[in-house]
């Protein structure tokens, strides 16, 4: 099984932005966490808001808490609203129910971490997420 090193989230990092750029988003910030729900790299870019780094965590903290991808949180936020707002309070990072906050897994399908992207709308921050997974030879889960 493949471990989230600093070295392996400095790379879903610099991709992510990267996509960024080529997409000419708005500024980023990225946070990798492991499979456990340890913070392992976060890199906020220089124009992004304040509150985008924890943002970015409650994304990624939220889908491996749930098991689900942050944006599979906001459609179950319309169905549940009283549920998923109780959930930011008991959860270490606290769970943003938007897109941007995705499962990573290795080439087995187990489960490695998550990675949370915020600063655009909550579409463009998911398809960095996604274009800096793939860059680092990592899949995500649903």
């Amino acid at each position: 099984m493949v471990r989230i090193t600093l070295e392996l989230a400095s790379k879903i990092i610099t991709a992510t932005l990267q996509r960024r750029e080529e997409l000419g988003f708005k500024p980023l910030c990225v946070a990798v966490l492991d499979a456990g729900g340890h913070l392992v790299a976060l890199q906020r870019e220089d124009g992004a808001s304040t509150l985008r780094p924890q943002i970015a965590m409650a994304k990624a903290g939220g889908a491996l808490a749930l098991g689900i991808s942050s944006r599979k949180i906001a459609e179950m936020a319309s169905e549940r609203p009283t549920f998923v707002a109780s959930l930011g309070p008991i959860s270490p990072h606290g769970v943003v129910p938007a897109a941007g906050g995705v499962l990573v897994v290795d080439a087995d399908g187990q489960l490695v971490g998550a990675v949370g992207v915020t600063g655009d709308t909550s579409d463009n921050d998911e398809a960095c997420a996604l274009a800096g997974i793939a860059a680092a030879g990592l899949s995500v889960l649903g």
